[in-house]
């Protein structure tokens, strides 16, 4: 991931402690490579990880790649769902409100957190205010 598609804090962070955020991305790297799991698996127990630890931002970030990756909105929302049995029902539906910020559309006309509402049949994603 470019630093420009960095969230914001992230992005402080490697522009101002630079050998810190390499080392950091080798060691992300590395655990990514210690096992078998493939692209995909690993990408949905990130967003898993971050339902688990209640990291809105984390949520977002990991929604937001799967979305760029190709994966569906229907498996992202699964992952919020598997989250209630063990995590309870305020944590898995706060996991789901946090993923749909990114896959529900804003009806035409709307504006959202980031600008005007996309084009209907655009398919990006945005937040409505």
């Amino acid at each position: 991931m470019s630093q420009e598609q960095l969230p914001a804090g992230a992005g402080k962070v490697a522009e101002q402690y630079p050998e810190v955020w390499d080392a950091y991305a080798e060691l992300g790297k590395a655990c990514a490579e210690a096992g078998p799991l493939d692209a995909r698996t690993r990408r949905l127990v990130k967003l898993a990880l971050a339902v688990g630890a209640r990291s809105e931002g984390a949520v977002h970030s990991h929604a937001r790649r799967g979305l760029e990756e190709g994966e569906s909105p229907e498996a992202l929302k699964q992952v919020a769902m598997l989250a209630i049995p063990t995590l309870g029902l305020p944590a898995g539906v706060a996991a789901l409100t946090w993923i749909e910020d990114l896959t529900e559309k804003c009806p035409p006309g709307r504006q959202s957190a980031a600008g005007p509402a996309y084009p209907a049949g655009s398919g990006k994603p945005c937040r409505c205010d």
